[in-house]
């Protein structure tokens, strides 16, 4: 996967736009961010994964997940884009949109998908 397929995808949703965020770019829904791109140009920061389910991803898969030092305080998960499949990105992508998204666009995007 890359970023722009990333972009392509989320920005299906309501209330998705583009943005950045330490210099790189992001999507950011409502202001708040979604996801960007690490500055190594193939790592997707990926917030929303609370500590104990970003542990059990990296058991896991450890070539696509991990995280370093910087976030392992925060519910957060690091993804190597150039590994990983849109099976696995897309859920966790879908569920911290529902956190960020107005519960207005959250139900009328339900009603359409």
């Amino acid at each position: 996967m890359t970023f722009d397929d990333i972009r392509t995808l989320a920005l299906t949703w309501p209330e998705v736009e583009d943005g950045t965020s330490y210099g790189t770019p992001a999507l950011k829904v409502r202001k708040k961010l979604l996801v960007r791109l690490r500055e190594d140009g193939d790592s997707l920061v990926m917030p929303g994964v609370p500590p104990d389910e970003r542990d059990m991803l990296v058991e896991r898969q450890p070539s696509v997940f991990y995280f370093t030092d910087h976030y392992r305080d925060y519910p957060t998960v690091l993804i190597r884009l150039s590994k990983a499949k849109r099976a696995i990105v897309e859920p966790l992508l879908r569920r911290h949109w529902r956190t960020l998204a107005s519960k207005k666009a959250v139900k009328e995007y339900d009603a359409t998908a």
